[in-house]
């Protein structure tokens, strides 16, 4: 995983960051067993290692995180972790795929598989935008549905017994008052012995997470429950008061867990991947997580090649691919942005930060009429809306907000705000009729009000 994360910082600049993080210490106690365990963790790094673990003073882990509670605090340690722009990365990497030669479709979903003489030969699928089914004829088939693997397997035997659990786990996205705009913090256990963070993400603080035993849903939807235990852990590591008033979104999410039926609880269910292939030769790739997400891929295809008797044309090197947006990237793209395009500060940054080296072709879109902001508090712009529909298959306004410019994950209330003018784009780009601007406006508010 941390050679992993190396990869990932170095392919895709433009979404990747190194943050450093500080621990605080309320105990002496506890020093050596946080030292030691982070100590390592930067051994196992090795050369891609991002910054060495060090113990910092009170007044140190005070002075990078202010909002720390400082009675009874004692030192902290201060390490450094990768973060990236989960969002915008599962879509830079379909875009990265569609330029190596790969067809990818939205909103397409699998209802079965085709079988010829017991063997697995393709899958029949549904267009959920006009309803259309047809046939994907293939050489080989792989189940890469992440928590939805085992009801794929189950198209494939019906009785077969499932290799996944699912643990859900909650963000909530508090205003960037709560964290410093550098430094994360890290609680490595909490009473019941979870892992708690708190994190400036996009310009805002991101806070999680829960693991709970969870059922497999397209939405799943956060508990009152789960965003109290956050709250209240907050709470006892903060000097700032927190209610939920303060929280401007939440999400949840899940994650597929390799089943042991003798774990007691989810925390200590296997979060490595596997792969397996049946008689009738569906190839499954099950658990892993996001940061091993090449080396996953990597072993699937690399196992698709001798199942599938295929000839591929050249050994992986995603190792060293930039990723779209990483070719010619500068750190200093923002800059170019305000001199070229006469943008915020504020903006060029968010477009730099998204989209890399292809901001200049979002920004030239200012340049037809598409230069406001979509909410006044953000720098999310109406050039983006018409970009992600142009180049990267956005079909709905939840395409837009939630799995592109990342907006209702920060702001539900600013998201809902921006849905018209995102609709109105989308229906000029794509020449949609008022009764499908309506259906958007429907399905977006009630993603709002439940999933998000």
């Amino acid at each position: 995983g941390l050679y992993e994360r190396g990869v990932l910082l170095k392919n895709a600049p433009h979404l990747a960051n190194r943050l450093p993080l500080v621990t605080p210490l309320y105990s002496w106690l506890e020093v050596p067993y946080i030292f030691a365990g982070l100590k390592l963790y930067d051994i196992l790094a090795g050369k891609m290692g991002i910054g060495h673990s060090r113990i910092v003073s009170r007044k140190e882990a005070l002075k990078r995180f202010p909002m720390l509670k400082s009675e009874g605090l004692k030192a902290g340690v201060l390490y450094y972790d990768g973060q990236f722009n989960d969002a915008r990365m599962a879509v830079t990497l379909m875009t990265t795929a569609v330029r190596q030669g790969a067809v990818a479709a939205n909103h397409v979903e699998a209802l079965s598989l085709v079988k010829e003489d017991g063997r697995i030969t393709g899958a029949q699928v549904r267009d959920n935008i006009d309803g259309e089914r047809f046939t994907i004829r293939a050489r080989g088939v792989i189940n890469a549905a992440g928590p939805f693997a085992d009801g794929i397997r189950r198209m494939d035997e019906p009785d077969v017994a499932p290799i996944l659990k699912a643990s859900s786990g909650i963000h909530i996205v508090l205003d960037k008052r709560f964290a410093p705009p550098e430094t994360g913090l890290m609680i490595p256990k909490t009473e019941d012995g979870r892992v708690l963070f708190i994190l400036p993400w996009q310009g805002h603080a991101l806070i999680g997470t829960t693991d709970e035993p969870a059922e497999i849903t397209d939405h799943p939807r956060p508990k009152e429950e789960e965003v109290a235990y956050l709250l209240r852990h907050i709470r006892q590591y903060f000097d700032l008061e927190i209610t939920e008033q303060d929280i401007k979104s939440t999400w949840s999410g899940l994650r597929p867990l390799l089943h042991d039926p003798k774990a007691a609880d989810t925390a200590r269910l296997a979060r490595d991947h596997i792969i397996q292939v049946s008689d009738s030769g569906l190839l499954t790739i099950a658990g892993g997580k996001w940061t091993t997400y090449r080396k996953m891929a990597q072993d699937a295809v690399e196992h698709a090649v001798k199942t599938f008797n295929l000839s591929p044309a050249a050994a992986c090197f995603t190792d060293h691919l930039p990723l779209v947006g990483a070719e010619d990237y500068r750190e200093d793209g923002d800059q170019v942005l305000i001199r070229d395009f006469n943008l915020a500060g504020d903006v060029a940054a968010h477009l730099h930060r998204s989209y890399g080296s292809e901001a200049p072709k979002v920004a030239e879109l200012v340049r037809e009429g598409l230069g406001e902001r979509l909410h006044p508090d953000h720098p999310v712009i109406e050039a983006e809306v018409a970009y992600v529909v142009r180049f990267e298959q956005a079909e709905r306004a939840s395409d837009v907000l939630v799995r592109r410019t990342t907006l209702a994950l920060l702001d539900k209330e600013a998201a809902g705000v921006a849905a018209e003018r995102v609709i109105a784009i989308m229906a000029k780009e794509l020449s949609w009729d008022e009764p499908r601007c309506q259906a958007e406006r429907d399905l977006f508010a009630e993603r709002l009000q439940t999933a998000l």
